[in-house]
């Protein structure tokens, strides 16, 4: 077997089909290819689907406590291999090092919550609900569901999801991106190796054909997603005509006030990490810094020392603080918008453009980018850039920064910087946002919560993961049920009454 190819995994085995189509996997560094991925067609799909819907009966009656354990046992496979998801990550995303350990720990969370989920699947109970008769609630899995991620958190994503599915009796098919396949096909072995059933969880790798052959399959009960905005309301309009059960998180535009009153050096460094960290492909980087008043010119100033002195690189490099972007495309494109936010009259305070690392003179990277007054009607403030780039609008006051904010088509993320009690109870209740940080600058909720966002960074009705990803990966039912011990009273045409 060619052992760069990254294929497919159903029914408990890796799959290679002859024939199928094939995409180049790059490392972002040396902008090289390093792999090759099996592409699925509907044919693929397909196997995966039928094979999940055999393995749904038996596992969504194995006891809550008993699916609990394999997760358990999982959780601590999850641990022993940290690195070993990690260079995955680095190699075919290139974040560093340090940054794929932080995401792959944030996965390991999800599995942490997912092991203690039979608490949250009772139901509730009611005795003698009307004479006689007794009531009470419980919550079943939905049968098979999928998963479609991105590129940006090739391990994490994934843990948003299915363990939550697995741990509630549900199936699984996972579509993860084509350009870091790798850790999918990870988690499925290590998933098969505590203990999960063949067919309960199955990766096809693929690209839109994949995409549309899950949503047009009749026995997916459910998707989630996470993307770009566009992609996400394709998926949700596409999904839920078919009457699927759908979760698309899109894209985001996260601001960031800062008061004069702020923490200075605070801010500073909270700004630097939420903008660059993973190279600006997070969506919940801070891409836009609001100064409020006399913050703007201290605040510029320290940002653009920092900006200029960050430490760029391979991600096994040593102190690398940002590693490249995904793909030549993803830097053209971010390239194209730093030009054009200057042309439109913005002031470029560090240009990022045409950066090269020793050693990685083909490799994906682009520098911290930072820009100063900059407007609503600039392209540079109404994309998500989703690379290095920070801009800067500067206000007069919070009740600009709030209209500013409240005016956006997204809603993920936000966070405020202030010493003051009242402006930060008060942006916090008046921000049409879905997750707001007081003095925190990545909100992101902690397992246990759930994460989603307002507008549209968010269509369904459901956040990701903790409670909510319970709520969406089971139905509730109500039973009501009598044992006669008397004579019938015979029929009742009337509407019943509890009496």
């Amino acid at each position: 077997m060619d052992e760069t190819l990254i294929s497919h995994f159903i029914g408990g085995q890796v799959a290679q089909r002859p024939g199928a189509r094939y995409a180049e996997v790059y490392d972002p560094a040396r902008g090289e290819p390093c792999a090759r991925v099996a592409l699925a067609d509907a044919a693929d799909v397909d196997a995966a689907v039928q094979a999940a819907k055999a393995a749904f009966p038996e596992w969504a009656a194995t006891p809550p406590l008993a699916r609990a354990r394999v997760l358990f046992d999982y959780l601590q496979l999850c641990r022993q291999h940290v690195d070993e998801f990690a260079a995955l990550i680095v190699r075919e995303h290139g974040k560093t090092f340090a940054d794929a350990k932080g995401e792959v720990a944030r996965g390991i969370e999800v599995v942490e919550f997912a092991v203690g989920i039979p608490q949250l699947l009772k139901g509730e109970f009611t005795d003698q609900v009307a004479r006689g008769i007794d009531a009470w609630s419980m919550r079943q899995p939905l049968g098979v569901v999928a998963g479609i991620t991105p590129f940006n958190f090739p391990v994490m994503v994934p843990m948003w999801m299915f363990p939550v599915a697995i741990a509630c009796g549900n199936s699984f098919v996972l579509k993860p991106s084509e350009r870091d396949p790798s850790p999918s096909l990870l988690h499925a072995r290590l998933l098969k190796q505590a203990g999960l059933p063949d067919g309960v969880f199955n990766v096809v790798q693929g690209d839109k054909a994949a995409v549309d052959a899950l949503l047009d399959h009749p026995h997916v009960e459910a998707l989630s997603f996470v993307g770009s905005t566009p992609i996400a309301e394709y998926i949700y309009a596409r999904g839920t005509a078919q009457g699927k059960r759908v979760q698309a998180l899109g894209g985001a535009k996260n601001h960031m006030v800062v008061m004069p009153d702020a923490d200075m050096e605070m801010a500073v460094d909270a700004l630097v990490g939420a903008a660059y960290g993973s190279a600006g492909e997070r969506c919940m980087a801070i891409s836009v810094a609001v100064a409020i008043g006399e913050a703007g010119d201290r605040l510029v100033a320290a940002l653009a020392e920092r900006t200029r002195s960050l430490k760029i690189g391979a991600g096994m490099s040593e102190g690398a603080e940002m590693g490249p972007v995904v793909t030549r495309a993803a830097k053209e494109r971010i390239e194209r918008l730093i030009g054009e936010g200057a042309e439109q009259g913005a002031t470029l305070v560090v240009d990022g453009r045409g950066y090269r690392v020793a050693g990685c003179e083909n490799g994906f990277f682009v520098g911290g980018t930072l820009f100063d007054h900059v407007t609503p009607a600039m392209s540079i403030y109404q994309e998500e850039i989703f690379g290095p780039v920070l801009c800067v609008v500067r206000l007069p006051d919070v009740g600009s920064a709030l209209e500013l904010i409240n005016a956006n088509q997204y809603g993920n993320g936000v966070a405020v910087f202030t010493r003051d009690g009242g402006v930060a109870r008060e942006f916090v209740r008046q921000v049409q946002v879905g997750m707001v940080g007081v003095n925190v600058p990545l909100p992101v909720p902690m397992a246990f919560n759930s994460f989603g966002g307002w507008k549209r960074s968010l269509f369904g009705d459901h956040h990701a993961y903790g409670p909510e990803g319970v709520r969406f990966y089971t139905r509730h039912k109500a039973v009501m049920q009598r044992w006669p011990n008397t004579a019938s009273a015979g029929a009742e045409f009337a509407f019943p009454q509890m009496k």
